[in-house]
């Protein structure tokens, strides 16, 4: 049973009721498909090593989590960085996609643009301070595996600034 729609963050909330069970959930509609789907990604963030590139650090956080970074105990990611601020970014569900928005004084950038609010992409590398910590963000849909996703990606195709473009920035 339809409950509510939420067109702002477009969202359907629906009840399945049954003899033994009422359960609530929430419905996401996909632009580019056209369909409500009850699965969004679950977000991998990895702290990649300075020089080398590879993984030092992996947080794994699931659908609908609010994800903030920066050098304060109180966020899900802690870095502990001078150039990193307190509060730097924040990554938040955003319909069926994750949004980065900054928070920081010294700027996130990606591929060398600083950027204050984006949409996610998968296999994205974002920069806290034009010379601070780098992150990877990887994008995994509920039900999927890492090397479902992973084998469907081209190889070796790392995001450039072309990715980020007038649909992937916010305003």
């Amino acid at each position: 049973m339809l409950t509510s729609i939420n067109d702002e963050l477009n969202h359907v909330k629906y009840e399945s009721v049954s003899s033994q069970t009422c359960q609530q959930s929430f419905l996401t509609y996909n632009k580019s498909n056209n369909l409500y789907s009850d699965e969004m990604s679950v977000i991998t963030l990895t702290l990649l090593h300075p020089l080398k590139s590879i993984a030092v650090q992996k947080w794994n956080f699931e659908p609908n989590s609010v994800i903030r970074i920066g050098r304060a105990n109180d966020n899900e990611v802690v870095l502990y960085s001078a150039v990193v601020s307190r509060h730097h970014l924040e990554i938040r569900p955003r319909g069926n996609d994750w949004a980065l928005v900054n928070l920081g004084s010294n700027g996130t950038f990606i591929n060398g643009k600083k950027i204050n609010k984006v949409l996610v992409k998968d296999g994205m590398v974002i920069r806290l301070a034009s010379s601070g910590p780098k992150i990877k963000i990887t994008l995994v849909g509920e039900g999927e595996s890492n090397n479902t996703q992973e084998s469907n990606k081209p190889k070796n195709q790392p995001l450039t600034s072309r990715d980020i473009s007038k649909d992937t920035v916010m305003n």
